[in-house]
């Protein structure tokens, strides 16, 4: 059965090759000193498993645009581990039918042990990351003194333990656009219809016909999901929804 650690490997493989210039490969290696410099992001989870995930990288990454060209490098590093963070849960779950939700996500150092390494090789030039995984059964972390993040945002009644785990289904919206019944009966195969929405605005999060988020699209393992960069507050989001209970 796959680990959290063996899932953020496969993302990151994936994630890495798509999202940084070059298209570089990471692949797993005998740990290395990383030298000064060395930055570092920690993933906090809760769920199922239970802990914090680690991943140091070397210093030197930062002088080389791979999250590309004018943009501040240690962020767009945050930002790209912190979406490998989130897939991996994703996969676990595919896989192995736990959940693993990362509560936070911040920079971090002085971490001294690791459980894992690996090369990111661009061109000529390769960089080490160091992985360390804290992540155990929840049982485990309560008995350990680990507290996850409450569950339940605060401002809700308590009881709505008990819906949190309700499925509901949730899709995007691109855009959308008026047309005539004449027109869409001539629609044919190459036909381009045009949406009151520019390529680079939000796209919205829906539950029934409710808007309750809005981000950015992005490729994950292949497939299509959302950067959430806004959402509505926790009790306006239940109110939205309420029709659907």
């Amino acid at each position: 059965m796959k680990s959290y650690a063996e899932c953020w490997a496969s993302v990151a493989a994936d994630l890495f090759s798509q999202a940084l210039a070059g298209q570089p490969e990471l692949t797993e290696a005998l740990p290395a000193p990383l030298g000064p410099g060395a930055f570092g992001f920690a993933a906090t989870l809760s769920g199922d498993l239970a802990g914090r995930f680690t991943v140091l990288l070397e210093g030197s990454l930062l002088d080389t645009p791979l999250v590309g060209d004018g943009v501040d490098q240690k962020a767009g590093w945050a930002e790209l581990l912190r979406e490998v963070a989130d897939a991996a849960a994703g996969e676990l779950l595919a896989e192995t039918g736990k959940r693993a939700k990362v509560e936070s996500f911040a920079e971090t150092s002085g971490e001294s042990q690791v459980t894992r390494a690996f090369r990111l090789r661009s061109g000529d030039r390769a960089w080490t990351l160091l992985v360390r995984d804290e992540l155990v059964p929840a049982q485990a972390a309560a008995a350990a003194g680990f507290e996850a993040p409450a569950a339940v945002p605060a401002g809700l009644n308590p009881g709505l333990e008990l819906l949190l785990d309700v499925e509901l289904e949730a899709s995007l919206r691109f855009g959308s656009r008026e047309m005539p019944l004449g027109e869409i009966l001539e629609l044919g195969p190459g036909d381009v219809v045009q949406l009151d929405r520019h390529v680079a605005d939000p796209v919205d999060l829906l539950i029934g016909d409710k808007i309750v988020a809005r981000g950015e699209v992005v490729l994950v393992n292949g497939n299509f999901g959302l950067r959430v960069t806004e959402v509505a507050e926790p009790r306006r989001r239940l109110e939205t929804i309420r029709c659907l209970f």
